[in-house]
């Protein structure tokens, strides 16, 4: 089978054949319908998350079971399904607070499974590595959905729609009337915009630093748009009667933006940082600034969800016309063009590319 494959930091990306184990027990063989270009699989490529290699990246995808191995009880072969890149075990601690975001079992940026054409040992991203025509995955990672849902909206599910969903609802709480402003208008940006608005926020502002994303942003339902400069702090300040907005939310992972969030909040205001950063990119605050402003500062780790209940619940949403992720899809393209969308994404262009193997 083909897949999309980083051999290095910064080195390009090939689409090669590749070799997967059959499925062992638990585990199902998925063939792969759909799968979106998403950042954090350019961080594994630029180097911003440390990771072996050669690695097939991808990790938001939806497709077909056709195999499954001994033991398998959730799915069959035809069940149609949403790949989960961080399925929780359901008994360490965090899982037993009811925080499967946290589980200590998963987060890992690439596993060990298959080889290379050349006998080389493969890695998979995220455990899933789904920019590719097949994968082999746990029965865990994999959650079946209505067979009526286009596998291009449902691969969004999986990541970009069910972190910014869950950003808003889950992690923020955003309620009624809430002031918003959404910095990163990437895939999952333009779904926290999507769910404020749902949530009843007004105003919802959304920034980022192309013009050409505004469209976007109105379509996704922003109040306003706004490009990131040095008077961003001072435009939202305009547009919320001097205060800044009840919840300012950072979806590129960025200090700079974090750092620009927090200014856009109000005093007692929250900032929810959605988008993951480097390790050595830090985030400077006063103490003074602190104590004064009472903000709260804190992440949203995919969203604060729990896949196994929440995706279903988005994937009704979708079929009931009341969430409709495919305004996000910006681009479709085959495998070998899977490269040029990392590309396009590096640049800041448009939102989703969904790669149709």
């Amino acid at each position: 089978m083909r897949a999309l494959l980083a051999r290095g930091v910064d080195q390009p990306l090939t689409v090669e054949e590749v070799e997967l184990p059959d499925p062992g027990p638990g585990e199902v063989r998925v063939r792969v319908r759909a799968a979106g270009v998403c950042h954090s699989d350019l961080s594994m490529v630029n180097g911003t998350v440390a990771s072996p290699y050669p690695l097939v990246l991808g990790h938001e995808a939806a497709g077909e079971v056709i195999e499954v191995g001994p033991g398998v009880n959730r799915v069959r072969p035809g069940t149609h399904v949403v790949l989960n890149w961080a399925p929780p075990c359901r008994r360490c601690w965090y899982c037993g607070r009811g925080e499967p975001w946290f589980c200590e079992r998963t987060g890992s940026p690439a596993t060990a499974r298959g080889r290379t054409s050349d006998g080389s040992p493969l890695h998979v991203a995220l455990g899933l590595g789904a920019l590719a025509e097949e994968v082999v995955v746990p029965q865990e990672a994999v959650i079946d959905v209505p067979a009526q849902l286009p596998f291009a909206t449902a691969a969004l599910l999986g990541c970009a729609v069910l972190t910014g969903v869950g950003a808003v609802r889950r992690t923020a709480r955003v309620a009624p009337g809430d002031s918003v402003a959404v910095i990163g208008l990437g895939g999952v940006g333009l779904s926290v915009v999507a769910a404020a608005r749902t949530a009843g926020a007004d105003p919802v502002l959304a920034v980022d630093v192309s013009p050409a994303k505004a469209q976007l942003a109105t379509a996704a339902g922003a109040t306003d748009f706004l490009v990131a400069d040095d008077a961003l702090s001072r435009a939202i300040r305009e547009r919320t009667h001097g205060r800044g907005v009840d919840h300012a939310l950072e979806c590129v992972g960025r200090g700079v933006t974090i750092r620009a969030a927090w200014r856009a909040a109000r005093r007692g205001g929250q900032v929810t940082v959605v988008g993951m950063g480097a390790r050595d990119d830090v985030v400077s605050l006063s103490a003074l600034d602190i104590f004064h402003s009472g903000r709260t500062l804190r992440s949203s780790v995919y969203g604060s969800s729990d896949p196994d209940q929440d995706l279903p619940e988005l994937a009704r949403a979708v079929l009931d016309g009341t969430l409709d992720p495919a305004t996000l899809i910006t681009d479709r393209t085959g495998l070998d063009g899977a490269a040029a969308a990392f590309d396009r994404m590096a640049r800041g262009e448009g939102a989703r590319t969904v790669v149709l193997p």
